[in-house]
């Protein structure tokens, strides 16, 4: 059987992506589950192998086809003839060349030429200046597939989540939490516990307020909105239960009491998980009509450029969207 064609977008030059890129293609781990073709500047990437110190070849592709899976070779598909000399900080031109590999991943997706996609990690910064007005990796993807109900998931081996809101300011959360809003991250929940071949998972489903609203004296959404959505769920045969208090069902989910939470909002599930999977934390993307995982980090300007940066979060995302597959 022929192992899976994974599209990886370079990220942020800037960045940590190029080296956390070049070190997962060096590892053995990453070469027996895919054939892989990095999208962005080759000339970066090239220079991402010579500080990291790796025996490896860039080797530049016009097409995802063919790809050269011979141990030492990086296959580059170069679609930035211009080459950021900036590095550890957000600029117009990295903004504007990550738009570029991810419109390319996403083109060679559709098309079928790969078979999944794992994009390095972008600064928010860089798009903004750029002039895009995507808040993050999701919104892009999202508008480039025509996607209308696309939710983050995070993977780990003991904990999973998916978010109901996403990269709003927190004061924004509670008006944006709506009925019809839980019950389709639930059945996303749902979806992507499929592509992970969990058909049948546990869902556990997060409150908005303290101690789940503690009876309605610390909010009501849990009774008049979130309450009424895994009921819902639960009539289509969704293994669903909550709403519980934020504060005690990530403890039920890592000692194995459910398969994946529904959170409210972005920190409620983020803190935790990286507090728990740092460095092994993939995202995942549910609802495209492709498969997509990055790493759970940043672009980590701190430490860029400087062989500091640890590859285990890419190859674990690169690992997931090689197993990974979609509903139907």
């Amino acid at each position: 059987m022929d192992m899976k064609r994974i599209a990886i977008t370079q990220g942020d030059p800037a960045g940590i992506g190029p080296e956390v890129i070049v070190k997962a293609l060096s590892s053995r781990e990453v070469r027996r589950c895919c054939r892989a073709i990095v999208i962005g500047n080759a000339d970066t990437v090239e220079e991402a192998v010579r500080r990291s110190g790796l025996r490896l070849r860039v080797r530049p592709v016009s097409t995802a086809a063919g790809l050269d899976s011979a141990p030492g070779i990086i296959n580059v598909l170069h679609v930035s003839s211009r080459r950021s000399s900036m590095k550890c900080r957000p600029s117009v031109s990295a903004g504007r060349a990550v738009v570029r590999y991810i419109e390319k991943a996403v083109d060679c997706a559709v098309q079928r030429e790969v078979d999944a996609i794992v994009t390095g990690p972008i600064s928010k910064e860089s798009l903004k200046m750029a002039g895009y007005g995507w808040p993050g990796h999701t919104e892009l993807l999202a508008e480039l597939t025509d996607a209308k109900d696309a939710a983050m998931m995070f993977v780990s081996k003991r904990l999973r989540l998916i978010l109901c809101t996403i990269h709003i300011p927190l004061r924004k959360v509670p008006g944006k939490i709506t009925e019809p809003l839980v019950l389709r991250t639930i059945r996303c929940a749902q979806k992507g516990m499929a592509m992970l071949g969990r058909g049948a998972p546990r869902i556990a489903v997060a409150g908005l307020n303290p101690h789940g609203g503690e009876a309605g004296i610390m909010g009501d959404e849990e009774g008049r909105i979130i309450l009424p959505a895994v009921k819902k769920a639960q009539r289509e045969g969704l293994d669903v239960s909550g709403p519980f208090p934020p504060d005690v069902v990530f403890h039920k989910a890592w000692n194995g009491e459910f398969d994946i939470i529904v959170c409210m909002y972005h920190d409620q599930g983020l803190i935790p998980f990286k507090m728990l999977a740092f460095d092994t934390g993939v995202n995942v993307t549910v609802g495209l009509p492709i498969i997509r995982t990055s790493p759970d980090h940043g672009t980590a300007f701190d430490i860029a450029w400087k062989n500091r940066a640890s590859p285990s979060s890419m190859i674990e995302a690169i690992k997931l969207a090689a197993k990974m597959k979609l509903p139907g």
